[in-house]
């Protein structure tokens, strides 16, 4: 296989019917994917996602919708069964499915909806996967892609269920990969970048009183400037669910600003904690402090 070609592989997407898991399983189809099966909360979309990727699928590559709720256990037991049926030698699964959730000041916002965000995000991460392992491991193979973002990496007022539940998922991803290296299966984390998507929609919408004013101001000139391309987060799914990356586990990549297409050129770098969730010390910054 070269780089990107997901010839005869099969993939389940979860928030699969629009946006950034719409594209990746868009790009899945293109790379050669014998088949995907994506997944949404809603019906409609779901069958809409599904007549779209048709479009792009060619004669003999077969493309699933399903309607679940990836942050309930017996839905996504269902989610699993069916897609597994369709497609027996399931070698990728994508965690894409996440939610903003609410937006403004901890003490203010609905204590439901802030846990609700977190179910969707970190649960709909862990139970696929806690699925889906298994079968994984009986293969000898398998690719879990999980998409990140921001919120994993920086402190972000104003979304903080969201951003708690985003860097408790890459913790998740890395921890998940060390489990399952013995197994040939491996687990990385994306960070796709800035989308504009309907969640820069809803900070927009939320306005700069409940997000604040910064991270209201960044949003406008997202909205301006058009974003990321949701192409290039979708590449390096692409990449992360082909032959090319075998190795590559417990990492979070950024589409943006890592050179991921050269990662293999670097692989006995990898061996070490670049590229993962860490603690920042006094010496990291040049301080001559704080040294045991």
């Amino acid at each position: 296989m070269t780089s990107g070609d997901l010839t005869g592989r099969s993939a389940l997407i979860t928030g699969g019917t629009r946006g950034l898991g719409l594209e990746i399983a868009r790009q899945f189809l293109l790379a050669g994917a014998a088949g995907v099966c994506v997944c949404g909360r809603d019906s409609s979309a779901a069958q809409d996602a599904r007549e779209e990727l048709l479009g792009v699928a060619g004669e003999s590559q077969e493309v699933l919708a399903e309607v679940a709720d990836v942050s309930d256990p017996a839905s996504v037991r269902g989610l699993v069964a069916a897609t597994l049926a369709r497609f027996p030698e399931l070698t990728v699964l994508v965690n894409n499915a996440g939610v903003y959730g609410p937006k403004g000041a901890i003490e203010d916002v609905d204590w439901r909806e802030w846990a609700q965000a977190v179910e969707t995000n970190l649960f709909g991460s862990v139970l696929p996967a806690r699925e889906l392992v298994a079968h994984f491991k009986r293969r000898g193979y398998g690719k879990i892609v999980q998409l990140s973002g921001g919120g994993a990496t920086k402190p972000m007022p104003g979304v903080s269920a969201y951003a708690a539940s985003k860097a408790a998922v890459v913790r998740f991803a890395e921890t998940l990969a060390e489990e399952l290296r013995p197994y040939g299966i491996d687990v990385n984390a994306v960070a796709p970048g800035a989308l504009n998507t309907r969640m820069l929609d809803e900070v927009l919408a939320a306005g700069p009183e409940r997000v604040g004013e910064t991270y209201y101001e960044q949003a406008l000139e997202q909205q301006r400037s058009g974003g990321v391309p949701l192409e290039q987060g979708a590449r390096l799914a692409v990449w992360l669910a082909s032959a090319a990356s075998d190795g590559v586990t417990a990492k979070l990549l950024s589409a943006v600003w890592d050179p991921w297409e050269e990662l293999l050129e670097h692989r006995a770098d990898l061996d070490s904690d670049v590229y993962t969730l860490r603690r920042i010390v006094p010496s990291d910054r040049g301080l001559g402090w704080g040294e045991g």
